[in-house]
């Protein structure tokens, strides 16, 4: 079973996300922003992390760029899910592994997990 951080300073997101998540087996972990997620992620080391840009105390990127940096989280798979900047993340191909701009689509995001996570696609609850 596959653990995933969300990372979004938006309740309804992490919420929307960790239905979608938890309905495909997966176990997830959230927090409101990049500081409370980087412990969380040193803590639990997940299999991916789904990060929002804007957020307080630390924003997405700064999140991504201290995950890569460092030996023990630099192995996990990063996905920015973000409503306006897009195009700063994907001038960072070398920190997020996908880049989504909300709203986008719940299969869409699924495929991008799976992917990044190796699992078959086949198995999904949802139709993708």
């Amino acid at each position: 079973m596959a653990t995933i951080v969300v990372v979004d300073d938006e309740a309804l997101n992490t919420d929307a996300l960790t239905f979608l998540l938890v309905a495909e087996g997966m176990t997830v972990r959230t927090a409101s922003d990049g500081a409370e997620a980087l412990s969380l992620i040193t803590e639990c080391l997940p299999d991916l992390v789904i990060t929002d840009f804007m957020m307080p105390i630390m924003t997405g990127l700064d999140l991504a760029q201290v995950l890569k940096a460092h030996i023990i989280t630099c192995h996990i798979p990063i996905i920015l899910l973000t409503a306006a900047q897009t195009d700063i993340g994907r001038q960072h191909e070398n920190l997020f592994d996908m880049v989504f701009q909300k709203p986008c689509s719940p299969p869409d995001i699924l495929r991008a997990i799976f992917k990044l996570i190796n699992k078959d696609i086949t198995t999904s609850y949802f139709q993708i």
